[in-house]
């Protein structure tokens, strides 16, 4: 048997496709459905969400629930879709991207999106671009190719937190086609100029400190996503698990964590101790590949 929330949604769904209700037109409020389909208040509150869900309304503050449509497409184009999806996916995660959700949030049809951005693939290149977009300017050479890598190494990492999501959407084998990924990957192999390294080398390097990087950023938004779920820090996380671990260790013979764990000093684990320690230990190897490209030529 339907739900009485979706016979509701499909009938004024039919309202908005035959003209009988328009773009900037009110639908029935809450309490006219509940008189006009004979429901309980709280099924035609649901069946105003599922139509927002839908991309078919959107609440106008002192108006009401009107149906969405071309009244406010006039100011839609692709950059302000993917600056809401980047928005979206920076508060919620990737998970909570779709083009509904971003119609609702933009008060337009969902339909409506496909004419700046035709489906999901080409919407994600746009994010990756645009948050690509806030590394800094490249053009300026300081002829040290360890600072260069170490200060785009950062400028990246940096880029990856403010955007967690972001590490995970760029594909390693499959480079998206974004202009900004295109003028990271130059920054990092320009960086080598001076070294003598082949520039098939280069790319080698690119590749690997990209994807270095990226490693150690995935887990940002599983991280983030963790304390959505649990409202638990990593740290606080961490203290609750310590009885746990400690009982596992005893009945195993792992003698390197329980020295660990007897330790009083300071030391931390998290994200950002093992970009730093993984940073400079890959810089010190690619010092000693350029060193010896140096003395064979």
């Amino acid at each position: 048997m339907e739900a009485p929330y979706r016979r509701i949604v499909a009938d004024i769904r039919r309202r908005i496709e035959d003209g009988s209700l328009r773009p900037g037109d009110r639908v029935p409020s809450a309490r006219a459905i509940t008189r006009e389909w004979g429901v309980a208040i709280a099924t035609a509150t649901k069946a105003h969400a599922a139509l927002r869900a839908a991309g078919l309304t959107v609440a106008r503050p002192g108006t009401g629930t009107v149906v969405a449509g071309p009244a406010r497409d006039a100011a839609l184009n692709r950059d302000r879709i993917v600056a809401v999806a980047v928005a979206i996916a920076d508060r919620e995660g990737m998970a909570e991207v779709s083009m509904r959700r971003i119609a609702g949030a933009l008060g337009v049809a969902t339909m409506s999106l496909y004419r700046h951005v035709p489906g999901r693939d080409d919407l994600i290149v746009g994010m990756i671009d645009e948050a690509l977009d806030g590394l800094p300017a490249t053009t300026r050479r300081s002829g040290d190719w360890r600072a260069e890598l170490d200060r785009c190494a950062r400028a990246l990492w940096a880029v990856f937190q403010r955007h967690p999501w972001l590490a995970p959407a760029m594909s390693l084998t499959r480079p998206q086609a974004s202009p900004n990924a295109l003028r990271l990957g130059e920054w990092m192999m320009g960086a080598l100029g001076r070294t003598g390294l082949a520039v098939t080398d280069r790319l080698l390097v690119q590749v690997l400190l990209f994807s270095f990087v990226r490693g150690v950023a995935s887990g940002l938004e599983p991280e983030a996503q963790a304390v959505r779920d649990t409202g638990l820090t990593d740290d606080e996380w961490m203290e609750r698990q310590n009885e746990v671990f400690q009982r596992l260790a005893a009945r195993h013979e792992v003698p390197h964590y329980e020295q660990l764990m007897r330790l009083d000093s300071d030391f931390e684990f998290d994200l950002r101790v093992l970009f730093e320690f993984g940073l400079a230990r890959l810089l010190d190897g690619l010092a000693v590949l350029i060193e010896r490209d140096i003395t064979l030529k």
